[in-house]
């Protein structure tokens, strides 16, 4: 992968599905609109790369290093398990079918994203920007969302079931139909908020503020 690395580094080659490019360094580049749907990215280090515009549907991308990258790209159904993805980029991204179950997206800014039927169980999303995300369907299981913005995110049948919303602003979001069982939601704000057929059993509701 010498050759491809370098031609990638010198802005030389956008073609690069099903590449393996495990564990590779590709930390700062400007990767915007590069074909790497399918490919091995095992490890690999984007760390302040820029891969606005990219296709990676299908990519692998397990415990790789995304440390504020800008992610506005294609990742539908692509495997980023335990991905480090914090500070990153991912505004309006499709995320949808991504497995991101244990993946590190604290302080990251994810307002509009698609993430539709997305396995997020036990990520970190404290302090994340969720505005207006499609979450429907998401497994947010266990997931730490604490103090995250929610603000008229779509969370229609989710489940948030044991997960951390401690100070979540949930104001306008709808969470109809979704699993709340065993959360917390110490002083979460939920002004506005759809609730209609949420289970809420075990759920810690000390200091919320519901206004409907």
């Amino acid at each position: 992968m010498i050759d491809s690395i370098a031609a990638i580094r010198e802005g030389k080659v956008k073609q690069l599905p099903g590449a393996n490019l495990e564990d590779e360094d590709l930390a700062g580049l400007n990767l915007a609109e590069m074909n790497l749907a399918g490919a091995n990215l095992v490890g690999a280090d984007f760390s302040g790369s820029k891969l606005e515009r990219s296709r990676l549907e299908g990519a692998n991308l397990l415990g790789s290093k995304l440390y504020g990258a800008d992610l506005r790209a294609n990742f539908l159904g692509a495997n980023l398990m335990q991905a480090d993805m914090t500070s990153a980029d991912l505004r309006g991204s499709n995320l949808r079918g991504a497995n991101l179950m244990g993946a590190k997206l604290s302080q990251s800014a994810i307002a509009g994203a698609f993430l539709s039927g997305a396995n997020l169980m036990s990520a970190n999303l404290q302090g994340a920007d969720l505005r207006g995300a499609d979450l429907r369907g998401v497994n947010l299981s266990n997931a730490n969302l604490q103090g995250a913005n929610l603000t008229q995110a779509d969370l229609q049948g989710a489940l948030l079931n044991e997960a951390n919303l401690e100070e979540a602003d949930l104001r306008g979001a709808n969470l109809a139909g979704a699993n709340l069982s065993g959360a917390n939601l110490l002083c979460a704000e939920l002004e506005g908020t759809n609730l209609v057929g949420v289970n809420l059993a075990g759920a810690c509701l000390l200091g919320t503020v519901v206004k409907q």
